[in-house]
């Protein structure tokens, strides 16, 4: 799967590991009433999100170790975040299932069940530009504002009068704010998926020590699912703030 690969919990999966996709959606609940003369009432009550899925291989030299990583997880009944692209889901690994064919080439399928889909919220229609542009900011700054200290100044940026009216000087100084907190938060993005680096996840060279590393890989799964919810949060902000008119 191209691009910046999948993150499940401590695991990043990557290349021949998500080789099949990845599938999510599903359906809606509902209720059909069937009245008569051909008439039909329905009642929606919700979505109903499909278990997420992907097939892939694991290679190499702790293709080992890999396995029995997310078969602990499994295992463990955890709820866990499930972030790629622009998805961002918590989840719980529902199976998991390899094929172990030699100690450097082990197949698998994995399947999760979505307990909440954590990025709807960034999809929804914005009502008010400017208030969009704060809320979305507030946001960002809730779930990184210790890590990202730039998200505060953002936001204070863009609280100011005419800040979303193009051509102002409050519009150039919040746009300016805004631009500087993304690259900060892209920043701090790639920290945090080097602080789960599989090499370092593994470096004591036994399934045991990588198990035990679970606990420590915790604190950087969590911030990294924070900052990739708080770019979403200013992704938007920068779109509305681009269009604003004057």
């Amino acid at each position: 799967m191209a691009g910046t690969g999948l993150i499940l919990g401590p695991v990043v999966f990557d290349g021949f590991e998500v080789a099949s996709g990845v599938s999510f959606g599903g359906g809606q609940r509902l209720v059909v009433h069937d009245l008569p003369g051909g008439r039909r009432v329905v009642d929606a009550l919700g979505r109903q999100d499909m278990t997420i899925g992907f097939r892939g291989f694991f290679s190499g030299s702790d293709a080992t170790l890999r396995a029995r990583l997310v078969d602990e997880l499994r295992a463990s009944g955890a709820l866990l975040p499930l972030i790629w692209d622009v998805f961002f889901y918590s989840v719980v690994v529902r199976s998991f299932v390899a094929d172990y064919q030699c100690g450097w080439w082990i197949p698998f399928r994995l399947e999760c069940l979505v307990v909440r889909d954590e990025a709807s919220a960034l999809i929804e229609t914005a009502v008010d530009l400017g208030a969009s542009v704060v809320a979305d900011l507030g946001a960002a700054a809730a779930q990184a504002l210790p890590l990202v200290p730039s998200i505060g100044a953002a936001q204070a940026a863009a609280s100011q009068s005419g800040a979303a009216v193009a051509g102002t000087g409050a519009y150039l100084a919040a746009s300016a704010g805004v631009a500087q907190a993304q690259g900060a938060l892209t920043a701090s993005v790639g920290t945090a998926e080097g602080a789960i680096d599989p090499a370092t996840l593994f470096g004591g060279g036994s399934a045991g020590a990588g198990i035990a590393s679970l606990g420590a890989m915790g604190a950087a799964t969590g911030s990294l699912a924070a900052l990739v919810t708080a770019s979403g949060y200013a992704g938007r902000a920068a779109r509305n703030l681009g269009n604003a008119s004057t």
